[in-house]
């Protein structure tokens, strides 16, 4: 009797199902032509740099931001300053390694000693990379614009560029390998690359980078965020093997 007056059992939906490297075989083809494409890219625009070559597209998209006859003042309603501005603080050094520590502490705190160590890569990795390429080459800040941000070191690669693609690339591989839809996993990466774009572009804006420093910081980064990523999965596969 007690049985007949019990609601009827209702369909609770379980957890997703795991991401298999079988599911995710399709993708290492178009991984591999994004990082060949990229490394290409960025070879292509050290090779110019170090040579002292002048990129036409680098003064034109300069020029092209600010207002004709007032240099100062750059294109757009006041607020897209501002905004730029907002937008550019994202990738600053300190609020990076504020993310990127915090982020590890916590994964070290629930015991994702592997997860803390591959962002831990990406964070010190970009940021030694970056800072070896501007020693190396060192690139003068565009003098073409006046600069509506405060700079002090050598321009090429952008800092902000690369050392932003490969933290927040790398956040959003790790918050994305927690899903199992596809859509899920492309609104994560997706909204990570337009943290980096759009910072990116900051920069340029504000006429503190030369947007070929941008495009090389874009570059790599993303190959180094993928680069660990890569590393990371295959740790991974190896230690999880029984035997």
């Amino acid at each position: 009797m007690a049985a007949a007056l019990d609601p009827p059992a209702q369909d609770v939906p379980g957890p997703p199902p795991p991401i298999t490297a079988r599911s995710a075989r399709w993708l290492w083809p178009i991984l591999l032509l994004a990082a060949l494409s990229a490394l290409g890219f960025a070879i292509v625009l050290v090779h110019d740099v170090a040579r002292g070559r002048a990129l036409k597209f680098d003064s034109t998209l300069l020029l092209a931001l600010r207002q004709p006859g007032h240099l100062d003042v750059p294109i757009g309603p006041p607020w897209l300053q501002q905004s730029a501005i907002d937008l550019s603080a994202l990738g600053g050094f300190t609020l990076l390694w504020l993310l990127g520590g915090a982020a590890t502490g916590f994964m070290l705190y629930v015991n994702r000693r592997a997860e803390a160590a591959w962002l831990t890569a990406s964070i010190a990795g970009a940021s030694l990379l970056n800072t070896a390429l501007k020693l190396y080459l060192h690139r003068p800040r565009p003098d073409l614009v006046p600069h509506l941000a405060r700079v002090s070191n050598a321009s090429f690669p952008s800092g902000h560029a690369m050392i932003s693609a490969a933290i927040y690339l790398t956040i959003g591989a790790m918050l994305a390998e927690t899903q199992a839809r596809a859509s899920a996993r492309a609104y994560l990466m997706g909204f990570a690359a337009f943290l980096a774009i759009a910072i990116g572009c900051s920069r340029v804006y504000l006429g503190v980078h030369w947007p070929s420093d941008v495009l090389a910081g874009w570059c790599f980064g993303s190959l180094w965020a993928l680069i660990v990523f890569v590393a990371n999965r295959m740790m991974r596969r190896k230690f999880s093997r029984p035997g």
